[in-house]
């Protein structure tokens, strides 16, 4: 009898060419699909809820699976981990209805983006949050963030969509955390289109810095035009952090009113 997983990962985006599959490059989903292979005995084919790009790390990415043979959570959980490298592991796993689909089925997504503002570097952090030299301006990050909040197009931040997709989400939160010398940056959206969340961070940048002032995000979102948003931000800053879905749901407040740990090396 098939029965559907949703299944939990962790991982280090430094190595992998993001998570979409392809051939002879490595991936999370192509690394994920390799293992779920050897366990069912033949192609296994995976749903993720985010297509991270390279680079990108996961805290929270959730993917979606179906297998002949019916698994405890346990079991699967370790099975699992004896075949995937060490920079990938499966956190959690639990059966899933057979509609279920990572990224279908998501309510909302969680992304956390990691700034160090020092002088020089911490060679600790430098696969995990992009280095600026002096403080931003975090009241003007922070005024400028709010005209991205609601519902928007966001074609002005996107990169490389499809001609005619839909450009308009819904952005629930924006949160902008200093704490000692690591800015932190979640945003949570009803979803994210390719580059979005970098392309966010990096107009925020502009702004952090000077080189843009705060109403410019209006005047970006307005434009529709990718050409009017700052630098996309570096990969490496990036978490995927958590996917809320319909049974997460507590139904007042925002959707993550209790938030995941932030990323490691606080």
């Amino acid at each position: 009898m098939t029965q559907r997983y949703k299944l939990t990962l962790e991982y280090d985006g430094t190595d992998f060419h993001g998570w979409q599959v392809q051939p002879e490059i490595r991936t999370v989903q192509g690394e994920l699909e390799s293992a779920l292979a050897r366990l069912g005995g033949g192609p296994v084919r995976c749903e993720g809820a985010g297509r991270t790009d390279a680079g990108v790390h996961a805290l929270g990415q959730v993917a979606s699976f179906s297998l002949e043979r019916t698994w405890t959570a346990e079991r699967l959980l370790a099975a699992l981990n004896g075949l995937l490298p060490a920079d990938l592991r499966a956190v959690a796993a639990e059966p899933a209805l057979p509609a279920f689909h990572a990224r279908h089925s998501a309510r909302w997504k969680a992304y956390l983006y990691l700034i160090e503002e020092r002088p020089v570097a911490t060679p600790i952090r430098r696969r995990y949050a992009h280095h600026v030299q002096r403080p931003l301006d975090l009241d003007a990050m922070r005024s400028a963030a709010r005209w991205l909040l609601g519902i928007q197009d966001f074609a002005s931040f996107c990169a490389g969509e499809d001609p005619g997709k839909p450009t308009v989400r819904e952005m629930v939160s924006i949160e902008l955390v200093r704490r000692d010398s690591v800015l932190r940056i979640r945003m949570v959206a009803n979803g994210f289109l390719r580059a979005m969340a970098r392309r966010v961070v990096g107009t925020l940048l502009e702004i952090g810095c000077g080189r843009l002032r705060p109403e410019s995000s209006r005047s970006i979102l307005l434009a529709r035009d990718r050409a009017a948003a700052g630098a996309t931000a570096p990969a490496r800053g990036l978490f995927l952090e958590r996917v809320v879905y319909d049974a997460d749901w507590r139904g007042a407040g925002t959707p993550l009113a209790e938030v995941s740990p932030l990323a490691p090396l606080d």
